[in-house]
């Protein structure tokens, strides 16, 4: 059923999208979680259906001037398939605003062409070992020298990471200013200096590649200078709300696949000469799962309109990002214990999106950085 947020010419995408990712991403999903990675293929041929870039312009490669609804869409039959591999959404979401925003004419002309067909694949490096949640923490430096920037720091558990031909890196161009000393630099691959570490080892999510990077005297031309020296921050802060949205609409929409997946389980499942759904409690537990996913949807679609007419506060959209991951965990781990022994298999759907969705309250900004922000609208 159409949601009314949403337009036949979104569907249309939504069908679209949805064949991609049939295509193109599931039949290589268990090679891609063997090699922790996603193969470039997938990037190109991502490019090639216009699902990257959606928005940029199209003499860019870009799709023209489409809206936020066509992210949440793509992101939304990424998150029900379980694809959360490739870091399109980080990509799209996360990166893509920053380009949109700050990018001079000739930096358009350099990256967006790649960006779009996706040969250069983009990566944000903000969090180091020291700083997570706290960016005003960040140590990397920048400084200055003729006509390039000398970057030295070290950054840790970067989506896309490995992949990345273009990094967003948040360093100190002048420690001395607070957080008016923080700027955005563009390093590219192949830069001397720039290495990447291992490819980190985590609980779920293991196609999608996460690592460690490490800047040791990079000469970073002053041209790849992103936005104004020392506004870092504030491009920071203007853009995490719609990297915070995006993750909630991500794990609401994976969070209503597993319950669809478990209630049809429930269904089939036998027990005791009866389905597993018939008995009180499962028929309690599914009841109050399929009312707190229906409250969210409400809240979450009426999030997206806000947003796309540019009326969408922080802290509703910190109150999306905590309310959906946090609901997500407590919905897959309902789910696994439905499932008995079965939900502990990764061969099931449940186990792997539980495992998988654990890290979308933490990552983005945690569940308890989220609550300090919508405490501070309130006044406190």
């Amino acid at each position: 059923m159409r949601r009314e947020i949403f337009t036949e010419e979104h569907e249309a995408f939504r069908d679209m999208a949805r064949a991609f990712i049939a295509k193109e991403i599931t039949p290589h999903w268990s090679q891609w979680e063997q090699d922790k990675m996603v193969s470039r293929d997938a990037w190109l041929a991502a490019g090639r259906a216009g699902l990257l870039g959606i928005h940029v312009e199209e003499k860019y490669g870009g799709g023209g001037n489409r809206d936020y609804r066509f992210y949440v869409i793509f992101n939304e039959e990424l998150a029900r398939a379980g694809a959360n591999g490739p870091g399109f959404t980080v990509h799209n979401d996360m990166i893509g605003p920053y380009l949109d925003r700050l990018c001079t004419p000739d930096q358009k002309e350099r990256w967006l062409p790649g960006y779009c067909s996706g040969e250069l694949v983009a990566a944000i490096a903000m969090s180091e070992p020291g700083a997570g949640s706290d960016l005003q923490g960040v140590r990397s430096t920048a400084v200055r020298s003729g006509k390039s920037y000398v970057l030295n720091g070290q950054k840790t558990f970067i989506s896309n990471g490995q992949l990345a031909d273009l990094v967003i890196v948040v360093a100190r161009t002048d420690p001395a200013a607070g957080h008016r000393g923080i700027s955005l630099l563009v390093v590219e691959r192949g830069m001397a200096g720039f290495e990447r570490g291992r490819n980190l080892d985590k609980v779920g999510m293991h196609a999608q590649d996460t690592s460690e990077l490490f800047f040791n005297d990079v000469q970073v031309p002053a041209e790849n200078l992103l936005g104004e020296e020392g506004g870092g921050f504030v491009a920071l802060m203007q853009n995490l709300p719609r990297e915070r949205i995006t993750i909630g609409v991500t794990a609401l929409a994976g969070a209503e696949k597993v319950f669809e997946d478990t209630l049809e389980y429930c269904k089939q499942r036998q027990a005791f000469g009866q389905p597993i759904g018939k008995f009180q409690h499962s028929k309690f537990v599914l009841a109050e799962i399929a009312t707190e996913l229906a409250v969210a949807r409400s809240f979450t679609d009426r999030a997206i309109t806000e947003h796309c007419a540019g009326r969408l506060s922080t802290e509703e959209a910190s109150m999306v990002k905590w309310w959906n991951t946090e609901l997500c965990n407590r919905v897959a781990d309902r789910c696994v214990q439905l499932h008995g022994g079965y939900g502990y298999m990764r061969e099931y759907s449940v186990a792997r999106a539980w495992a998988d969705s654990r890290a979308q309250s933490i990552y983005g900004g945690s569940t308890e950085i989220m609550k300090e922000i919508i405490g501070r609208s309130l006044g406190l």
